[in-house]
């Protein structure tokens, strides 16, 4: 199979040489350069994501847009999106990721205030609450006595290590 004279071409001597080609434009990613195109209008997606990948030096997992529809299918052929001559296809980068983090809510009742990060977040009831309820008191947490048992007894053993003893007899 030998390749014609144009980069962009994809006729080769064999079976293509009789069918008929379209000549569509590509824009790049950045939309500063165009690529001229010769292909058969039944040369598939994924053919032609290939064929880009190898020209522009863009990974083949780039998308194509064509009238504001996105040429997913790698299955369907030119034909298929209704590509006429001289049509322009615009490339574009997969998106990444999905949905923006939801916002995180006060968990007080009826509270609609956000939650405050980290600060907000109650260690004992796994709760997230806003300025106003984030503490312990403020939001009636379950873990309240632990909380006042622990910090008692961390105070305590802080206290007895920091005693000092008087030695008589000197």
């Amino acid at each position: 199979m030998r390749r014609s004279s144009s980069v962009s071409s994809m006729i080769s001597t064999g079976s293509m040489a009789d069918e008929e080609t379209i000549q569509i434009f590509v824009k790049s990613v950045s939309g500063q350069n165009t690529i001229p195109l010769n292909l058969p209008p039944t040369t598939t997606i994924s053919t032609l994501s290939t064929l880009l990948a190898v020209r522009t030096n863009i990974p083949s997992d780039l998308r194509l847009v064509h009238a504001g529809k996105h040429l997913s299918s790698p299955d369907q052929t030119l034909a298929d999106y209704s590509i006429t001559p001289n049509s322009t296809l615009h490339m574009a980068l997969p998106l990444r990721g999905g949905m923006p983090p939801k916002k995180i809510r006060c968990g007080f009742k009826d509270c609609k205030d956000a939650a405050q990060r980290i600060v907000g977040d109650c260690g004992f009831c796994q709760g997230h609450f806003c300025g106003k309820h984030r503490l312990l008191e403020d939001h009636k947490c379950e873990g309240l006595e632990d909380c006042k048992k622990e910090s008692h007894e961390r105070n305590a053993q802080r206290l007895q290590n920091e005693r000092t003893v008087a030695i008589k007899g000197i």
